[in-house]
């Protein structure tokens, strides 16, 4: 039985306005906000994550924001886990609403579905499929998980390189389709859930991300990446804003031979203004995927801004 307290949950592609919603609602019911993006929570990247700025932080508490290291792996399932405890645990000490906010739709389904019980990760498999998808691109993973899993190749995620890993890892480990392991019922929460998704019109959208991403770069984007560059093979960093700096460093440093690229209108990055555009361009790319994952949820009541 469901009682009076309540989850409101601010989504939203990339650079819609959701830190500012939230913010604003969280101060409304008294609630901190709980993050649920799936690049914010790594405490080593602030700018290329575009963070809730210093003034932002300080005016609620705000969990789930540089909360765990790129070194560590984190998964869906214990961002359940971890988010189910803490909202538990605020519900406890007397809040009636609490606020979420992010854009990573696959913590949402953990945190309001529950997710099945997927194997455990196999970490040999696992980098050796990341060292696939640096080497050779998503392409390649992409056909293999087709062959073996059409389902899940039909309704994940290809273009994200990870989701793509995680799906074929698990075919490959346990002999099963990635898609036989998602027959789980729903999990029931004893709260209730209120989706709430922010749009704007595209090309506003589009110009808020190349005007951040411009920001992010003067914000000191090329130094952040830089400071991570031993970590840039952990999975953490196969992230936009991040994998077109460190392709431009690798210019640089003269490890991409001149060649043919698998994608047209793609190659070397040579220039920072060149993984400028393409930062710019696969954010812009990301976000319309962001929304496409959202409006098949019903659920969800929109907002343009």
């Amino acid at each position: 039985m469901k009682t009076n307290r309540k989850l409101v949950i601010i989504l939203g592609p990339t650079a819609v306005g959701k830190t500012d919603l939230s913010i604003e609602m969280a101060q409304k019911y008294s609630s901190p906000v709980i993050s649920c993006d799936s690049r914010q929570i790594y405490r080593e990247m602030s700018v290329g994550t575009a963070v809730p700025s210093a003034a932002q932080l300080s005016a609620v508490k705000h969990y789930f924001i540089h909360s765990h290291s790129v070194e560590n792996l984190f998964t869906a399932g214990m961002y359940e886990v971890q988010a189910l405890a803490l909202i538990n645990d605020l519900f406890a000490q007397g809040h009636e609403t609490l606020v979420m906010a992010g854009g990573t739709g696959f913590y949402v389904d953990a945190l309001v579905n529950g997710l099945d019980d997927f194997p455990e990760t196999d970490t040999l498999l696992r980098e050796s499929l990341t060292s696939r998808l640096r080497e050779e691109g998503v392409e390649s993973l992409r056909l293999e998980l087709k062959a073996l899993d059409p389902q899940s190749y039909a309704t994940i995620d290809i273009a994200n390189g990870q989701r793509v890993v995680r799906a074929l890892e698990v075919c490959l480990m346990t002999g099963r389709p990635f898609s036989s392991f998602k027959t789980s019922p729903k999990k029931e929460r004893d709260f209730q859930i209120e989706k709430i998704a922010l749009t704007r019109p595209r090309d506003v959208l589009y110009d808020r991300i190349d005007r951040r991403v411009v920001s992010m770069i003067d914000d000191g984007l090329v130094d952040e990446v830089r400071s991570l560059e031993k970590y840039r093979n952990l999975p953490a960093l196969q992230t936009v804003g991040y994998k077109e700096i460190f392709q431009w460093f690798d210019y640089q440093a003269g490890l991409v031979p001149e060649q043919e690229p698998r994608t047209p209108g793609d190659g070397p990055v040579k220039t920072l203004e060149r993984a400028i555009e393409l930062i710019q361009r696969n954010t812009r790319h990301y976000a319309k995927r962001q929304l496409s994952y959202f409006r098949r949820d019903p659920s969800i009541r929109w907002i343009e801004l």
